[in-house]
């Protein structure tokens, strides 16, 4: 890998700029990309065909990990080549980022609602109980979903992100996050 493409090399850009909006630039454009928290410490490197959809996952997903970012796009992007890039700065660290390690489904993955619950709270949830029906569980799930959707969409108000940000709402009802 040539030194322009290393990632130590690479300029911090702000997750966030100052109108709240992610890298427009961003949009549409293949490549890698380097997530910082707000002190600078790498937490999770990734590609994607469109990286400010991914961004804006990544935002909604872990909004107190998500506070600076580098990024290396690519022309003719290929698996191959955006792998390869991913795997050469994951090589340049001396540690595994979490979110390449055992935080993964955290940054990757839709939002479960019933993964952030507590022991505790799982066993007083009104779907625990047996006699429920599908029916009703799924509403209490929907309604679960909601009630984290507002307190995610919260969080970014206090950050001043103004981005756009719709979750899918067919998978509310199957207790999930995700956008659309």
């Amino acid at each position: 890998m040539s030194e322009s493409n290393a990632l130590a090399g690479r300029p911090f850009l702000p997750f966030v700029d100052a109108q709240g909006y992610l890298p427009a630039e961003l949009q549409g454009r293949v490549g890698v990309y380097a997530i910082y928290d707000q002190a600078q410490v790498l937490q999770y490197i990734g590609y994607s065909r469109d990286i400010h959809l991914s961004l804006k996952n990544h935002l909604v997903r872990q909004p107190h990990q998500c506070y600076w970012l580098k990024v290396e796009t690519v022309d003719r992007p290929s698996r191959t080549l955006l792998e390869s890039l991913r795997q050469a700065w994951l090589a340049e660290q001396p540690t595994l980022p979490p979110g390449n390690g055992p935080e993964q489904a955290r940054w990757e993955a839709p939002i479960q609602v019933q993964d952030l619950w507590t022991p505790q709270e799982t066993a007083v949830q009104p779907w625990a109980d047996p006699n429920l029906d599908d029916v009703g569980r799924e509403r209490l799930l929907k309604q679960a979903a909601r009630q984290l959707e507002e307190q995610i969409l919260a969080r970014l108000a206090e950050r001043g992100v103004q981005e756009p940000i719709r979750f899918n709402p067919k998978l509310k009802a199957a207790g999930r996050l995700d956008l659309t």
